[in-house]
């Protein structure tokens, strides 16, 4: 019975501890019978009062957040926004056959844009725009603004220029390596380089597409990136502005097209939340419909004796949605208060947690079958209402407690854990678990007994014909079971060292195709650029740039190796602020003019030389005020300090975990020649220590779990031989989890590690139900535990399955792996639980005395059993 199953957990030496417990709570649970409608009101108050907090929370998808607010790597990026801002952009795109027409529906735009204010913001969306610049300014001054590193290859192009053209025109020469191929010279490729130089440093003068036919206007927000209904509110804004404009009136083939990272927060905030929202209406109802129907089977199978008829199946279909209402309210009741204590507790939820509320849905349910299977078996014995409350609450209750705290507290553990993904992750789901066992404890006896009076459920005694007889059967397949079972472990033990982990970034974020489409039309006015984004040092003053600069090209010639660091850059490297650096640059672009003197060059009318003379044409220094604000935004802080920071652009793509964490060991901490520290910042920078975190956390948040699970067992069993028994399946079920990982080419991921502990905490179950009954049943009750205690264990691990399995209908990589994992994990432990489990205990019988073996166990329980129960409403 489901009531032997479950009040088996209780060892009789706990007992006396936990009976005195529940002893106390008895004038609660009658307290709730007798106020019924009086406690489920004030469960819906607060659960209304969670949904009121709930709706504040939102997703944070910035992964500096999930890091203690101490770490340099996180102050360096906060410093860096306060100074410097790390500025997304609303970008739009305007196309048509006509470059003349785009410009004139771009300054049509510029000026409505700059004015539009939405309601309940007291400035306009947009303060600053890029569109057109004054690049004339910078043609005749471009090597003014060159580094010197810029300067040393020119001036090396020129040289082999004019060594070319000597050896050219030498009769004497003939060039051997010429196949007459057409390959490219080394000269040819330098020059290539520096005409991309000068492509940066000089721009066009419109942000246009190569063909023209692609404009791109630029808005920087005046307020909080982080505020996704100012986001929302100023693109839709835009698009009502635009429309309004009509640009087809400028160019019938006229396009307009809004994008910029600012939309790509918005989409991947959105997508997150209505994927999160999607998945889990789907696994509720699964979880819901698979929960319904169990009951809606065993009530059939008890009250018409194993036989079904389509009338009998009907009856039971239309009673259907009572039973999701008694085991779903509740459980959604418990997740309203552990959303709104989230609310209040952390304001946002990270990916690793969004999706915390099928999960939760799946594991709090189980305490839900349990409570109700119970229930019904005293309704069914003829028990009233308040008895089989009362006596459920006394007996299943102290197992389901002892459950659920032991999911609970493998939870909190990750609550110490510097990394937030854990911490958070461990405080809501524990926080869960405990909300989910009240609601069941209290909350659904509160329904029940409503549900019973009104009417509206009616639980009837129905005895099976025939007597309910106990066999001794031998658990069937023993021997290959536990071949095949240790074949896995061995192969599991073998493979271990090849699970691999995934440091690649890319492979765990998802394709917003919306977001794609758009970009790649402002993506046609990208310049040249190598796409890495630099990490900034900020510093206090200008003097402190020199020496920060000569640190870090100190590390940069000292790494040969494994080099992550491609150039360094400042605004005194570009643009020199004192008077001796001033007469350097302009001795330097002297010594240029000299060599386009050279009499190889002097008669070259090329665009190349031309532009080249142009751009050497400085001969007095240049004022700060003088250089265009375009070119001096990008070296000035928030506050208008000039040259307060410096840029060192990688080498390596860091959207590889191992580069990130390599440019990191380089450049996350610099230390001067004086002994003055400084620390990089950037979100990659961050990325690379949360990866170091992790994987110096995991592995001991894994252990202490698993360590606590233990002794929580040990306490439970009072015995180190049962506990470990029962550990059994736990163990050889995380070995299978890391053999099937393999199997399947899965890797782990600093998402999906979430799931190990989780494992470790839900996982268990299954075995200690199991052993609990053969503790209590003996010898020669395996099979008989397998199919009576084994169903309610396999319902419990698949309704957390299904809860997990949601996230596998998931668009997000991250939460399509947790759920993967999980759903790999807990089925590991399940099939140890039922297979290797049973298999391993009776072949440890069979080697016993044959009599020993065939000795009739002495019943345990009463001879004549109660139904599990029927369902009848008022109409039968």
């Amino acid at each position: 019975m489901v009531s032997q199953i479950i009040f088996s957990v209780i060892h009789p030496r706990n007992q006396a501890l936990v009976e005195r417990l529940f002893e106390k709570l008895r004038p609660l649970i009658q307290f709730v019978v007798r106020r019924s409608g009086a406690v489920f009101a004030i469960a819906m108050l607060a659960s209304f009062g969670g949904i009121f907090l709930a709706k504040s929370l939102t997703i944070d998808t910035n992964l500096a957040n999930l890091l203690p607010a101490d770490y340099e790597s996180v102050k360096a990026l906060e410093k860096l926004r306060a100074t410097v801002g790390g500025e997304s952009e609303l970008a739009i795109g305007i196309q048509s056959p006509s470059f003349e027409d785009n410009v004139a529906f771009a300054e049509a735009l510029i000026p409505a844009v700059l004015e539009m204010t939405g309601e309940g913001y007291t400035e306009p969306y947009f303060g600053r725009v890029e569109f057109r610049k004054e690049t004339a300014f910078l043609e005749n001054n471009a090597l003014y603004f060159a580094t010197e590193a810029e300067l040393d290859m020119l001036q090396d192009f020129l040289d082999a220029t004019i060594e070319e053209a000597a050896l050219d025109a030498s009769p004497l020469f003939f060039n051997l390596d010429d196949d007459g191929e057409g390959g490219e010279s080394e000269t040819d490729s330098l020059g290539q380089e520096l005409d991309g130089i000068y492509n940066d440093i000089v721009s066009s003068e419109y942000p246009v597409s190569d063909d023209s036919t692609t404009l791109v206007i630029r808005f920087y927000p005046s307020g909080s990136q982080a505020d996704f209904k100012f986001i929302e509110a100023a693109y839709t804004d835009l698009d009502i502005l635009i429309a309004s404009l009509d640009p087809v009136a400028f160019n019938v083939d006229m396009k307009v097209t809004t994008a910029g990272r600012l939309l790509r927060q918005l989409i991947e905030v959105t997508s997150i939340r209505d994927d999160v929202i999607g998945s889990f209406g789907f696994g509720v109802t699964a979880v819901l419909l698979l929960v319904v129907f169990y009951f809606l089977f065993k009530s059939a199978q008890a009250g018409s004796g194993g036989r079904f008829t389509l009338r009998r199946i009907f009856s039971l279909l239309l009673r259907a949605p009572v039973l999701a209402g008694l085991i779903g309210i509740p459980l959604l009741m418990s997740l309203a208060w552990t959303f709104g204590m989230a609310s209040i507790i952390f304001g946002s939820l990270n990916l690793m947690t969004s999706a915390l509320g099928l999960v939760l849905f799946g594991l709090g349910i189980d305490y839900g079958i349990h409570f109700f299977a119970r229930y019904s078996e005293e309704r069914a014995s003829g028990k009233s209402v308040e008895d089989a409350i009362e006596i459920t609450f006394m007996s299943t209750g102290q197992a389901v407690v002892v459950g659920a705290m032991t999911t609970a507290a493998a939870m909190y553990v990750l609550v110490v854990a510097d990394f937030k993904g854990f911490s958070q992750f461990g405080a809501i789901a524990g926080t869960g678990i405990i909300n989910a066992l009240i609601a069941m404890l209290l909350i659904l006896p509160s329904m029940l007994v409503l549900f019973e009076r009104t009417g509206i459920l009616r639980l009837q005694s129905q005895p099976r014909s025939g007597t309910e007889t106990s066999t001794n059967r031998i658990f069937p397949g023993r021997r290959p079971i536990l071949i095949g079972s240790v074949v896995a472990i061995i192969a599991a033990v073998v493979f271990l060292p090849r699970v691999s982990f995934e440091y690649r970034f890319s492979e765990l974020e998802p394709t917003y195709q919306e977001y794609n489409d758009r970009a790649a039309v402002i993506r046609k006015v990208r310049g040249r650029s190598s796409g890495r984004n630099p990490a900034y040092v900020v510093v206090d003053s200008r003097e402190e740039i020199a020496p920060l600069i000569k640190a870090i090209n100190l590390i940069i010639a000292s790494d040969t190796t494994s080099p992550t660091i491609e150039k360094v850059e400042s605004l005194q490297e570009r643009f020199p602020l004192t008077a001796i650096k001033q007469q350097d640059r302009l001795d330097r672009l002297e010594e240029i003019r000299d060599q386009l003197s050279d009499p190889f060059l002097e008669a070259d009318s090329s665009d190349d030389i031309r532009r080249l003379r142009k751009a050497a044409a400085t001969t007095a220094p240049i004022q700060l005020e003088n250089v265009p604000e375009f070119l001096r935004r990008q070296f000035t802080s928030k506050m208008g300090d000039v040259g307060h920071f410096v840029m060192i652009y990688p080498s390596v793509g860091l959207s590889d975990g191992r580069a990130s964490m390599a440019f990191s060991d380089d450049v996350g901490t610099i230390v001067t020649a004086e002994g003055r520290t400084y620390h990089a910042g950037s979100t990659s920078l961050v990325a690379a220590d949360m990866l170091r975190l992790m994987q110096k956390e995991s592995p001991w948040m894994i252990l202490a779990t698993f360590l606590i699970v233990c002794l929580l067992m040990y306490l439970n069993f009072r015995s180190l031989k049962w506990a470990i028994l029962a550990l059994i399946p736990l163990i050889v079920g995380i070995l299978w989890m890391l053999f099937l990982v393999e199997l399947v080419g899965m890797k782990i991921n600093f998402y999906n590690l979430i799931v190990f502990p989780a494992v470790l905490g839900i996982g268990n179950d299954a075995g200690v139900h199991l052993v609990h009954r053969y503790r209590e049943e003996g010898k020669g009750s395996i099979f008989n535990i397998v199919r009576s205690t084994g169903e309610h264990v396999v319902m419990g691990s698949v309704t957390t399955m299904v809860g997990f399995g949601g996230l596998l209908l998931s668009f997000h990589p991250a939460l399509h792996s947790i759920g993967q994992l999980a759903v790999i994990g807990i089925g590991a432990t399940l099939l140890a639980a039922i297979l290797f489990l049973p298999a391993m205990l009776q072949e440890l019988e069979s080697r016993q005395t044959p009599d020993a073996r065939n000795t009739p166990k002495t019943p345990k329980t009463p001879e004549t059993r109660d139904t599990l129960k029927t369902l009848e409403t008022p109409s039968d």
